[in-house]
């Protein structure tokens, strides 16, 4: 069998990408690089671009569709309804308000650029959408897609798909000739779109609460299920004329109100992993770096409007509402790219006839840069804050939404709680009963709103924002628990306190002897160890059994002989 046969083997062209995604993977891992971008490389070297040993494009696009339903499917399993009501409205303006900026000085700069002006409208809408699935799978691995704002992040992710499919709908029928109007189009589309939600939330309340309960004896059945599920909406939605995306979100919002959510959440990680792998390798591979010749020029200049303007406008929309910087800056740098979205699109131009291969090549090569800088942007999140922290202050109001529930508040806190879990729950209660005044704070939206429910004081707070002081009266707080257990985190604050010259007593959590040493040497003068402490309770609960046992044994042993005394008594 000679080379050529082996590459149109379909299962050998598979092995022989995995094995090369892996090793890319392991070298990008090792050179402290996302896995994102080495993924796209290697989609980039099996593409036509270079090696062009890529044959199998329909079976990697399936795998692709199913990991991108999958992915979305999982994000709207872990959605906190209550967190839609609060984050709805910044979502829908930030969302909206991204769009219209982009698409205005994106045209702007085309027109300027020597487009005409229906390329210009092309590449203006092109960067305008940012890669939901890129986003959501890169808050997913930092653990921030659950955070303020990943949420809010989301939320404008979600409008923007919206917007995609109204775009769609109205440039297509710029190329073809139809008896209906666009607009019986939209109203046509969005019918179909509500009629699909009433439909899935009548079985949301009568059918699927019962069909989990019977399929929760077998989870492997219960995954599948889920599965099916996912796919089957995401392939509805896509019917209907939406996007898969919506789809599978609205069938992980079906099932978050179900008990079995985190059971399906924890299965389906790998399996999302591992098909995401061919998104990002077909993605790469439709870089077609042929056509991007003489496009740097320009490509360069859109690039840059998009990794800084995007995240600008952002920013300025969320410092009117309120938000702190800090939150905003974070969701701002989410739609520091284009999207996959922008490659069909421009692909569905040049069907009608409306622009060439070069528009096609600019694109390919801004949605290349960008993908790769906001990646890493996103990754490097924090530090990229810490750096620009001080030139941010011009988009936050002097009192930020955040701050505003304290503000008018200036009674003594006697302890303030950095982590809202568990641990951080049975320690405030504990407070409670001595009347002890305490605030909770944490990062995660979903943790204060279910403080909130169950009446317990917390507000929304990143235990490592270099403005702390800002949004809480540290001054008049003495003392300060963290229950959260990262040790990068809980150095973080203990510099932030010392930074706002707190003089109270600040209580770290540790979950192992290591983690306390480094505490340690950080300057940790109190470290609590829940796991110990636990463990240490456990032990002499049962030492006490153990002990009250033996007198017991002690006591019958005493009794039988002293009956076994009396006995011979009186035999005698």
């Amino acid at each position: 069998m000679n080379l050529g046969d082996l590459i149109n083997n379909q299962f050998y062209e598979f092995a022989l990408i995995i094995f090369l995604a892996t090793i890319a993977g392991a070298i990008g891992r090792v050179l402290r690089q996302p896995l994102i971008v080495s993924f796209i490389a290697v989609g980039i070297l099996v593409g036509p671009s270079v090696l062009n040993i890529l044959n199998s494009e329909h079976e990697i696009d399936l795998l692709a569709e199913m990991g991108i339903a999958i992915l979305l499917f999982v994000v709207g399993l872990k959605l906190d309804i209550n967190l839609i009501k609060s984050t709805g409205k910044v979502a829908l303006m930030t969302g909206l308000g991204q769009v219209i900026f982009t698409s205005v000085f994106g045209f702007g700069i085309a027109m300027a650029l020597g487009f005409d002006w229906l390329e210009s409208v092309y590449v203006a809408v092109a960067l305008t959408f940012s890669s939901t699935i890129i986003i959501v799978k890169l808050l997913s691995d930092k653990k921030e897609i659950d955070m303020l704002h990943g949420q809010i992040a989301l939320g404008f992710l979600i409008v923007q798909d919206i917007v995609v499919v109204i775009v769609m709908i109205v440039l297509s029928a710029l190329g073809t000739e139809s008896d209906r109007s666009v607009g019986l189009d939209l109203l046509y589309v969005f019918g179909k779109g509500i009629a699909m939600f009433a439909v899935v939330a009548v079985l949301m309340k009568y059918v699927i609460p019962k069909l989990t309960k019977q399929l929760a004896d077998s989870q492997e059945l219960l995954v599948l299920f889920s599965i099916g599920w996912a796919i089957l909406l995401a392939a509805m939605g896509d019917f209907l004329g939406f996007s898969k995306e919506v789809g599978a979100f609205l069938a992980g919002i079906s099932l978050a109100s179900t008990q079995y959510r985190e059971v399906i959440s924890g299965r389906l990680t790998s399996v999302r992993d591992f098909l995401l792998l061919f998104f990002f390798l077909d993605l790469g591979s439709q870089l077609n770096l042929g056509l991007m010749g003489e496009q740097i020029l320009p490509s360069v200049i859109f690039s840059v409007f998009v990794l800084v303007g995007n995240p600008i406008i952002v920013l300025i929309i969320m410092g009117i509402m309120g938000y702190h910087k800090r939150t905003s800056f974070k969701a701002g740098l989410t739609v520091a790219q284009i999207s996959e979205f922008s490659l069909i699109l421009i692909n569905m131009g040049m069907d009608v006839g409306h622009i060439d291969e070069e528009t096609l090549g600019l694109v390919t090569l801004v949605g290349l840069i960008t993908i790769t800088l906001s990646t890493y942007m996103i990754m490097f999140s924090d530090q990229l804050f810490d750096w620009l922290s001080p030139m941010l202050g011009i988009f936050e109001k002097k009192k930020p939404t955040q701050a505003k529930e304290l503000e008018d508040d200036t009674e003594k806190v006697d302890v303030l709680i950095f982590g809202l879990g568990r641990y951080g729950k049975r320690i405030a209660r504990a407070l409670e009963e001595r009347d002890l005044k305490y605030i909770g704070a944490d990062i995660d939206p979903a943790l204060v709103n279910n403080w909130k429910e169950h009446d317990l004081n917390a507000v929304y707070c990143d235990a490592e924002d270099p403005d702390l002081g800002e949004v809480l009266p540290v001054k008049r707080v003495s003392n300060v628990i963290s229950t959260i257990s990262d040790v990068k985190v809980n150095i973080a604050l203990m510099k932030l306190l010392r930074h706002e010259n707190f003089d109270g007593r600040i209580a770290v959590t540790a979950n192992n002897d290591d983690t306390v040493q480094i505490l340690k040497e950080a300057g940790a003068e109190y470290i609590l160890e829940p796991y110990k402490d636990s463990a240490k309770k456990v032990a002499e609960m049962f030492s006490h059994k153990v002990e009250k046992d033996e007198r017991e044994e002690e006591q019958q042993e005493k009794y039988n002989e002293e009956g076994k005394s009396r006995e011979e008594d009186d035999a005698a």
